[in-house]
């Protein structure tokens, strides 16, 4: 694949500026990640960099604080936890004597950029000092600390803001850096309670972190299907215990042996009184009499390794801090580099603290439903699709309609939670849900049954398929399918799985001409870890593989620790399509990583083990390389495993892994749990429309392109996309989309490797504006 032609060298834009980049506030996993790509990238530019430890107080301090970054000094780093570079509360900062001293220390060094990875506090302060410089630099020079010289050669300082935040209070971006690692940190304890509880008939109450912001105990309360949860965003109604307690009661009478309830540690009632772990157990106990346990969680939260998520996340972030640190000019005001839906922006800072400020005051205010609308489009998502879920009062009118699930093509972590969540949104809708199972084979010989309501609990934590799934594609059952759809009067037709799903459907829609059963409405939910689905950024199970991919090579590369000169050769699954490989390189630190989109050949091949050869005489001795399953039928693994193990001798020795089924299985990941809620919730509300859009004369009849439909995330939001229409887009021989936007991350996975190729620029986010929505 080639790369366009910049005007602009990149590898030239940073000569001649130096960059000091520094962690501050609270930690967060992936912080790490971020300070990496902010060196790599810095040096790779051609700028010099330079860390500042202990946070504002390092800047303050000057010294032995502030030193120069190397390639070699941000080698493992990726899968550390916290931050290596250390944080500090400074109050010394907050005065304008430490600010003083902090530009004194900063022109000295000829430091005019400067990059901050913290909360909404340590960006204000950023923010300050940018706008004071001119004044600090007079007042320098005034008391003689530096030059004239030196003053006009640091006129101006430059800001970019990183968020990382596991709260995920910041407004302006859908995720902050360390958010997904908490929430890992989360639902790993309450799978552990979940088995503890069930075995005693036990209710658990659990206080997360978050603060002032409730989306941690938000995201929690769905990922595992919560009786209730307590944000400060939307305070209980008034007489809430009543209606907790009759809710637990629901639950229990329906045949579950556990009660989960999530507290956020910032909770409150509507007058503004604090609710908190040790209130509501008590409660439960006095007017239940179940036998109740309660869990803060704390700083267990912050730590651990960073997942998959964040690490991409705070390399993508640190490549577009650097890119617009170098761009900025006097008037380009300070900007926060984030993240909406799967698209890098960059958003003016103070706007992003502005509307943050606002959300506290709408919740002192008692505006609770504007608290949420400020928080974004994607806490208020969560948050309806939630309330859609838990608020259960099962309707007395039934709707007639009866909607069939099938899970196709290989098992996958999520599918699961995408049935539980189609089922139960089903049922609220008032319509018959029935589950199909071993997919179309299934369906052709009549292997449905009905679904309820309590059947699908605890669903959302399992991997695998319940259901079961097969492979076989429809075509050559038309004639049976059609019988069995009309036999169980199925109108609606939900298809959960990878390109066999999304290709299975496609030959339903296409029997429709003979077989007017297969009128019917349809949508294909995305689930596979390859990520090979056409009209989907991301699909459900992907995120799970790619965490299972990235703590394996953080393990084989930390066994190569003891041993110098190593490189390990790893293959990762996906079929075709290169996702797995390329984020896994991403977020494991990966020295190459080959797939079939990016065509490579001896040429390649020879220049990977060149730069090996070259790495192994630094500091840094191992080597990582991915390899997608069916990247090349000729260089396979073992090929490419004996020609670096020959090319190598005497330099470096090789090791290969296949990683095999171990990325199918496991239980899903927080994102996946979330992803896939919502992806079923999202795709029998479309049903339900679709249905009332083609009722006539006292039947469903289906039969235009868009009433079969894929249910996908596209940039920055859920979307649905035409089967058919679809099919223009697609390599139908390799099973991938001709399209695929994560191809653009692949020069960034190439500059973090230390390879000379050019950084695609082109594809920079400009600056945008806060979209502020209220109620």
């Amino acid at each position: 694949m080639s790369y366009p032609k910049l005007v602009k060298d990149p590898t030239k834009m940073g000569v001649g500026r130096a960059i000091a980049v520094l962690t501050s506030g609270g930690d967060a996993q992936g912080m790490n990640a971020a300070v990496r790509a902010t060196v790599r990238v810095g040096l790779y530019t051609g700028a010099k960099v330079f860390f500042v430890h202990e946070g504002y107080q390092g800047l303050v301090d000057g010294g032995d604080n502030i030193r120069p970054a190397t390639w070699e000094s941000v080698s493992m780093m990726l899968q550390l936890g916290g931050t290596v570079i250390g944080s500090a509360r400074c109050m010394d900062f907050m005065q304008r004597e430490g600010r003083l001293k902090a530009a004194g220390n900063l022109v000295k060094l000829g430091i005019t950029n400067l990059c901050v990875i913290g909360g909404d506090g340590s960006l204000t302060g950023a923010n300050q000092f940018r706008t004071e410089w001119k004044e600090l630099l007079i007042d320098l020079v005034k008391s003689g600390r530096i030059t004239d010289a030196e003053a006009k050669a640091s006129s101006h300082l430059n800001i970019v803001g990183m968020v990382g935040s596991i709260d995920n209070d910041f407004c302006g971006t859908d995720m902050t850096i360390g958010t997904d690692s908490a929430l890992h940190r989360i639902m790993e304890v309450v799978d552990c309670i979940t088995t503890t509880a069930q075995s005693h008939q036990r209710a658990f109450i659990m206080e997360v972190m978050g603060r002032h912001c409730g989306y941690l105990a938000l995201v929690t309360a769905l990922a595992c299907g919560a009786d209730w949860v307590f944000i400060p965003e939307m305070p209980p109604e008034e007489g809430w215990e009543d209606h907790m307690c009759r809710r637990m009661m629901d639950t229990r009478s329906r045949g579950s042996r556990l009660n989960i309830i999530i507290v956020a540690e910032g909770a409150m009632d509507r007058l503004g009184k604090p609710i908190t772990c040790d209130q509501v157990k008590a409660l439960v106990t006095k007017r239940l009499g179940f036998d109740t346990r309660s869990t803060i969680l704390g700083h267990v939260q912050r730590g651990g390794t960073p997942s998959a998520f964040d690490r991409v996340l705070g390399s993508r972030m640190g490549v577009e801090a650097v890119m617009a640190l170098l761009e900025a000019t006097p008037e380009t005001p300070a900007c926060v580099v984030s993240l909406s839906g799967n698209q890098a922006v960059r958003l003016p800072l103070m706007e992003c603290v502005q509307v943050t400020k606002d959300v506290t005051r709408a919740m002192a205010e008692g505006k609770f439903e504007e608290a949420v609308k400020l928080r974004g489009k994607s806490f208020e998502n969560n948050w309806n699709t939630y309330k859609l879920l838990a608020h259960v009062h099962l309707p007395d009118v039934k709707s007639n309609i009866n909607i069939a699930i099938v899970n196709v093509g290989a098992p996958c972590a999520g599918m699961n939670a995408a049935v539980r969540a189609t089922v139960r949104m089903g049922i609220l809708q008032g319509h018959s849900m029935f589950a199909i199972h071993d997919g179309f084979e299934g369906l052709a010989h009549g292997q449905i049954e009905p679904i309820t309501w309590n059947t699908v609990g605890g669903w959302s934590g399992k991997g695998g398929s319940i259901l079961g799934t097969k492979r076989v594609m429809p075509a050559k059952m038309l004639d049976e399918i059609s019988l069995s759809i009309a036999k169980h009067s199925i109108h609606a037709l939900v298809i959960i799985g990878g390109f066999e799903a999304y290709s299975g459907g496609l030959e339903l829609v296409r029997g429709r001409e003979k077989y007017e059963e297969l009128c019917i409405p349809m949508v294909v939910i995305p689930a596979t870890v390859s990520n090979n689905v056409p009209g989907s950024d991301f699909s459900i199970g992907a995120d799970s593989a790619l965490n299972t991919i990235t703590t394996t090579c953080d393990r084989i590369k930390q066994s190569a620790a003891g041993t110098k000169r190593r490189v390990f050769i790893i293959e990762t699954m996906g079929g075709y399509c290169g996702y797995l490989a390329t984020m896994a390189g991403l977020s494991a630190g990966a020295d190459a990583a080959y797939i079939y989109e990016e065509k490579f050949g001896i040429a390649e091949l020879e220049k990977n083990v060149r730069h090996l050869t070259e790495k192994m005489k630094t500091t840094v001795k191992r080597g990582l390389i991915l390899r997608n399953e069916s990247c090349n039928s000729n260089y396979t693994t073992d090929f490419i495993f004996n020609l670096y193990s020959e090319e190598g001798k005497g330099v470096f020795d090789c090791r290969k892994n296949v990683l095999g089924h171990m990325q199918q299985g496991g239980s899903p990941t927080p994102f996946d749990r979330n992803f896939a809620t919502k992806m079923g919730c999202k795709a029998v509300l479309w049903l339900t429309e679709k249905m009332k859009e083609c009722y006539r004369h006292g039947r469903i009849f289906a039969n235009t392109p868009t009433s079969a439909c894929v249910c996908g995330m596209r940039k920055r939001g859920l979307v649905f996309n035409s089967l058919s229409e679809l099919a223009a887009d697609v390599d139908f021989e390799h099973r991938i989309p001709k399209s695929q936007w994560w191809l653009k991350l692949r020069p960034i996975l190439k500059v973090l490797a230390r390879y000379d190729v050019d950084l695609d620029t082109s594809e920079k986010a400009a600056l945008e504006h806060v979209v502020v929505r209220r109620a």
